[in-house]
């Protein structure tokens, strides 16, 4: 069975516990992916992932290792959801459907104390899937930047979608919720 599994990224801690805000896997555009995807007939979750504004990343394997992975499942990451999945695809040689990386960030700076991105990314994590699609807007910030290049250098075969004027494809960097250049690299047939 096609399912889906699309991870937030890392709210700063204010953001978290803003009582007005929404929980992370209800903003940006996530919401509007799992509904369309919904549409199409993908079974599609998005968890809440513990304690993301200071990850750590047992914690968040512990909850996407719930979920049933196989090899029709769809993975999508946001940002620091991204980078995990790129740690969790390397370190666990799990096959997985499409796997698309939105803004994904790889913490190049080393400002994660948690050891979060302590690991060396598997090149032939491509082949465990049907694609690899990096979606990037070239107004992001410079992290993001670096980020991608690092995936463009370590993952020979990605496909990398790049956009312009959706900073870092939040509600604050985008006019609409909507992001149908993802729902496409998604859905192709």
């Amino acid at each position: 069975m096609r399912n889906a599994l699309i991870l937030h990224g890392m709210p700063s801690r204010e953001e978290y516990f803003d009582p007005e805000a929404p929980s992370p896997s209800h903003r940006h555009w996530l919401p509007w992916l799992q509904r369309q995807l919904l549409l199409a007939g993908v079974l599609t979750q998005t968890p809440e992932l513990p304690k993301p504004y200071e990850p750590v990343y047992e914690a968040w394997r512990d909850v996407v290792e719930r979920f049933e992975i196989t090899e029709e499942t769809m993975l999508v990451g946001h940002s620091c959801g991204a980078g995990f999945l790129v740690r969790w695809l390397s370190e666990s040689s799990r096959r997985a459907g499409r796997v698309a990386l939105v803004a994904p960030w790889l913490d190049p700076l080393h400002e994660l104390e948690t050891g979060f991105f302590d690991y060396s990314i598997d090149a032939r994590l491509v082949e465990r899937t049907d694609v690899v699609v990096v979606l990037v807007s070239r107004d992001d910030n410079d992290e993001i930047l670096a980020s991608v290049a690092t995936l463009r250098d370590s993952l020979p075969g990605i496909e990398l979608i790049e956009l312009d004027g959706f900073g870092h494809f939040t509600d604050s960097n985008m006019t609409t919720n909507a992001l149908p250049e993802l729902l496409a690299a998604l859905l192709v047939v």
